[in-house]
């Protein structure tokens, strides 16, 4: 069925093609709990009964004096109570345990509207609280209510009118009061009403006889007026909203109208007067009025038709006829309840998903079947068995391509309980008869794994199976799909024994350490593939195995770079037995000194140890024979310890243990077996010159012949020595760490450092003495300093640092200091910015005035002007702007005492008169009147503004006082400046303060 068709369902038997039509409801009769011939008690007078309705706590039925029964499963009444006193209920909704009921009552005119909390009941009478009530009337003439409806968050409560009106109530679930929000929409008759919450927006849908509108309720752009959405409306009780509760479903007597906010949608054709729908999960459930099937038949009885449509997958569901007249239709309980007009109560019982597709399957309805189980979300198992079905179907019936189509869809749903076995035993006989590849094992594995068959998985894994006598070593399947697999399921076991046999080096470390975290045998491993081998492996791992087993990594770090042997150690004899079948596999590149003993014997052919890749042995035939011929032993290499130093980061303890322990049994180099200043070599040697420790620590020479090679190694040889001793050098100065706590007195600083002054005091040890000087001077170690400048000549550098420690406390070292630095010309070239640095310290603190400085430089002809040009033409500079300064405050200090004598002048000569021109008071700023007062400072006041007896200036003496009673003030500027302090007191006028008695004269008008 399409959309905008006109095809109609099977009434109309003159229309276009009908929906498929099928019984997936049974019609079960419901009855009385305690009179099993008869339906519920309730219904028994169904005339009484005024409407039903669905709710989380169970029924609710109303009848028409006013009262309220909450019914169970059995339809015997939970509780009762009188909703409307003298009256009847008409409408009633309910959501999360509200309930909203609409009646009307004898004593008042208007509808009236009750919010119950069903809840929460009353103690003594339980009947539910009644949280609210209050009437349904806008005007002096009330109108009967048509429909009501109520957001499923308890926001939104819309009410429908027989005149086009709706009254909308916003947040119901926080004021129940009055309606907040008021929208009065044409006079037509409201039929239905339904919100719906389309995130974040809530939409009502109001359907009337001739049209569908659309009013926005909350969101960005609410209110207004409501938008049309379709011109065709829908009789009473025609209109619901789906199962989704996103669009509104319009049954019309041609079809069915699906409308959403956008405007009309889907239009299903289905002919044929409907009285009502209801909405059922994801049915959509349609009442026709009752018709008579014939003349004669017309008296008795009326039939109504119930059909129930799968609008998603466009099918009837159940089609039945009731013949005495339907009533009302409740969605209750996963079940649809039809109330007849007689009284009977009939239910409409869903049956099982498996009954519903043996119906399709009968049929041979598998893309109906398809449908159905994506309505019905089965799991993909279910619909995988559809798959099956429908593929044997189209294949018997020769439709090969479809029937393929249909398999594909079923891979990855055979590996379950019932038919893994078979699977098995299908893809071990594939292994048997050598014709696998690398999908059917892991596809073997995977079964082998989800069953947790773990004595399979062994016997597959370890014991020989059917091969071609041909090639006898070849395996029975891949053997790095093997490893794979058994690494993603867990196990690790099976994985590391197949890596280990077949000479996966990598895969069999890789899964020792990252997956079974067992580092022990990783080492172990590790020291039987010899030092080429675990070079690259160390390098990867080598941070790892050091977290885990700090001492016994270090260990073999240690034996990698100081033995010529095997590193097997003794106590792996054990552990070697137990691989006795691997180590035919695993070589070591470069073969022990005992394998050369017996030279006339074949020698192995060498393998790359190191190589992940390794393919399966048997590469050269056992018959194959290898000509005697007289091989030189080749030199063993050993590592260079450079390359591990990063793995040590977390680890410094070992690190110096590991230092010094390669030292000493790779070059015989020690610090431990003599006093500091007496530290020799276990082997000879002698102390490198300057330039051969340079050489050592540049690039390795490039060598153009092979006959240079040893020269080359013993270069690389002496760079290692040269890189260990600065190292320790280092670690011997920082340890211990500050955030460390070592275990015992072996790392504490003193004999660390004291460990340093012993490298540093030996003249036999490779150490670069400059690297050396840095870190000492670095990590303030002044032993070592001193040493060091001691053995490179750099007597002058202990001057200048004893200078830097008791130049402060000794001002007179500065000139001895620069006298010694400027005797000759070498120590003036090494010491040019020490000699500048010491000026320009001396001149700011004020040690040796500028004078002092040139005499003592210019005592010989050492030091030149060049030197100190910069601090000459600075100092210069800055003299000559202490003389401009000085020359300014002179000639103000001249006009300031010319301008004071003419004042003292003026004020000295009594019979020149003073005129005085102030307006205002001095203190209060208003306007001068008389009495006033006039000080010869030039301040006036009012008389009332001065205390009696005042002789003074107010102003003035606040002024001249402020800094005399601050005597501690004055007495340190006298100790700072002196003489300037002290004329600068005398004019202020601070040292010349009048005495109590004295004033400074005043003259009243």
């Amino acid at each position: 069925m399409a959309s905008n068709t006109t095809s109609s369902s099977g009434l109309n038997p003159g229309a276009a093609p009908a929906w498929r039509q099928f019984s997936f409801f049974d019609v079960v009769p419901v009855k009385d709990p305690h009179d099993l011939e008869s339906s519920p008690y309730i219904f028994k007078i169904p005339g009484e009964i005024s409407t039903m309705v669905s709710s989380s706590a169970g029924m609710l039925i109303a009848d028409i004096h006013g009262s309220v029964h909450l019914m169970n499963r059995e339809f015997e009444s939970i509780s009762s109570w009188v909703a409307h006193v003298g009256g009847r209920v008409t409408h009633m909704v309910e959501r999360k345990g509200i309930l909203v009921t609409l009646g009307e009552e004898d004593a008042i005119k208007s509808p009236l509207l009750k919010i119950w909390d069903l809840e929460n009941r009353d103690k003594k009478t339980g009947t539910p609280n009644l949280l609210r009530s209050t009437k349904v009337q806008l005007s002096n003439r009330p109108h009967p209510i048509t429909t009501v409806a109520l957001s499923a968050n308890l926001l939104h409560l819309a009410i429908g009118l027989g005149d086009g009106t709706v009254i909308l109530y916003r947040h119901l679930d926080q004021s129940l009061a009055s309606s907040t929000s008021l929208t009065t929409l044409p006079k037509s008759r409201i039929v239905h009403e339904e919100p719906t919450e389309d995130s974040p927006n809530t939409y009502l849908f109001i359907v009337t006889t001739n049209r569908v509108l659309c009013y926005q309720a909350s969101g960005r752009g609410s209110g207004g007026t409501p938008s049309v959405v379709d011109e065709i409306g829908s009789g009473l009780g025609c209109a619901t909203m789906d199962w989704r509760a996103r669009d509104m479903v319009v049954a019309r007597d041609e079809a069915l109208y699906i409308c959403s906010t956008d405007g009309r949608g889907a239009c299903l054709a289905y002919e044929g007067v409907k009285s009502s729908v209801h909405t059922h999960l994801n049915y959509l459930v349609i009442v026709s009025p009752p018709f008579f099937p014939s003349a004669s038949a017309c008296v008795g009885y009326d039939i109504t038709k119930v059909n129930v449509f799968d609008l998603e997958n466009k099918l009837v569901a159940y089609s039945g006829a009731f013949k005495q007249g339907v009533r009302d239709v409740v969605s209750q309980w996963g079940n649809v309840y039809v109330l007849s007009t007689d009284g009977q109560l009939l239910c409409l019982e869903e049956k099982s998903t498996a009954a519903k597709l043996d119906m399709l399957y009968r049929k041979s309805l598998y893309q109906i079947a398809l449908n159905l189980a994506k309505t019905q979300s089965l799991e993909d198992s279910s619909v995988a068995d559809i798959h099956q079905q429908y593929g044997d179907h189209l294949y018997t019936k020769g439709d090969y391509d479809g029937s393929m189509q249909q398999y594909l869809q079923t891979i990855g749903f055979f590996l379950d309980s019932q038919r893994i076995h078979n699977l098995v035993t299908y893809l071990q006989e594939l292994h048997s008869l050598g014709v696998a590849n690398s999908d059917h094992t892991t596809l073997l594995l995977n079964t082998y794994t989800k069953l947790k068959d773990v004595n399979r998985l062994d016997q597959f894994i370890k014991t020989e199976s059917k091969r071609d006598s041909a090639d006898p070593e070849e395996l029975p399947f891949d053997l790095d799909t093997a490893i794979r697999v058994c690494r993603q399921a867990g196990y690790f076991e099976h994985a590391s024994y197949l890596a280990k046999k077949y000479g996966r080096h990598e895969d069999y470390l890789r899964i020792q350490i990252e997956d079974a975290g067992n580092v022990k045998d990783a080492l172990a491993y590790l020291r039987k593939l010899g030092p080429e081998a675990a070079e690259s492996n160390l390098a990867r791992y080598g941070r790892a195995m050091l977290q885990s087993l700090p001492e016994e990594t270090m260990q073999l770090l240690v034996d990698l770079c100081t033995s010529s042997g095997p590193l097997i150690q003794n106590n792996s004899e054990g552990h070697d037995r137990e691989a006795s079948s691997a180590s035919k596999q695993i070589q070591a590149p470069a073969p022990s000194y005992l394998s050369y003993l017996a030279l006339n014997r074949g020698a192995a052919l060498p393998t790359n140890a190191a190589s992940s890749s390794t393919p399966p042995p048997s590469a050269v035939p056992k018959s194959a024979k290898i000509p005697s011929v007289e091989v030189k032993p080749p030199k063993v290499k050993r590592l260079s310890p450079r390359l591990y130093f990063s793995h040590f980061a977390d680890h410094m303890e070992q690190f110096v243990v590991f230092l010094e322990t390669v030292a000493k049994r790779r070059w015989g180099q020690s610090v431990d077996d003599k006093s500091p200043g007496e530290v020799g070599l276990l082997g000879s040697g002698r102390r490198r010159d300057d330039e051969d420790l340079d050489s050592l620590l540049g690039e390795p020479r490039q060598v153009q012949f092979d006959g240079f090679e040893e020269e080359r190694e013993a270069l690389v040889d002496k760079q290692d020595q040269v890189s260990v001793w600065n190292t320790l050098m280092e670690l011997y100065l920082t340890l211990p760490l500050p955030q460390s706590t070592p275990t015992s007195g072996v790392f504490d600083q003193n004999v660390m450092r004291d460990k340093a002054l012993r490298v540093l005091r030996n003249d036999s040890l490779p150490y670069d003495r400059t690297h050396a000087l840095i870190l000492c001077s670095t990590h303030a170690f002044t032993p070592g300093l001193v040493f060091i400048w001691e053995k490179l000549g750099m007597f002058e550098d202990k001057v200048v640092e004893h200078l830097m420690q008791y130049g402060p406390e000794h001002p007179e070292l500065y000139p001895l200091v620069l006298r010694f630095l400027t005797s000759t010309p070498e120590l003036l070239k090494k010491h040019e910015e020490d000699v500048k640095a010491m000026v320009d310290h001396v001149d700011e603190e004020g040690i040796i005035p500028p004078l002092g400085v040139i005499q003592v430089l210019s005592r010989n002809g050492v030091a030149s002007v060049g030197l100190l040009k910069e601090w000459l033409v600075k100092r210069i500079t800055t003299s000559r702007a202490e003389i401009h300064n000085d020359e300014a405050l002179t000639k103000s200090y001249q006009l300031e005492t010319v301008s004071r004598r003419k004042l003292v002048e003026e004020l000295s000569d009594s019979e020149q008169p003073r005129v005085f021109h102030n307006t205002r008071c001095a203190i209060c700023h208003a306007q001068l009147d008389l009495p006033t007062i006039h000080f010869m400072c030039n301040h006036s006041y009012h008389q009332r503004c001065l205390q009696d007896h005042e002789t003074e200036c107010p102003t003035c003496a606040q002024e001249h006082s402020r800094l005399a009673d601050q005597h501690d003030v004055f007495l340190a500027e006298v100790k700072e400046s002196g003489f300037e302090a002290i004329t600068s007191a005398y004019s202020r006028g601070l040292l010349n303060a009048t005495r109590p008695g004295e004033g400074e004269g005043a003259m009243v008008y």
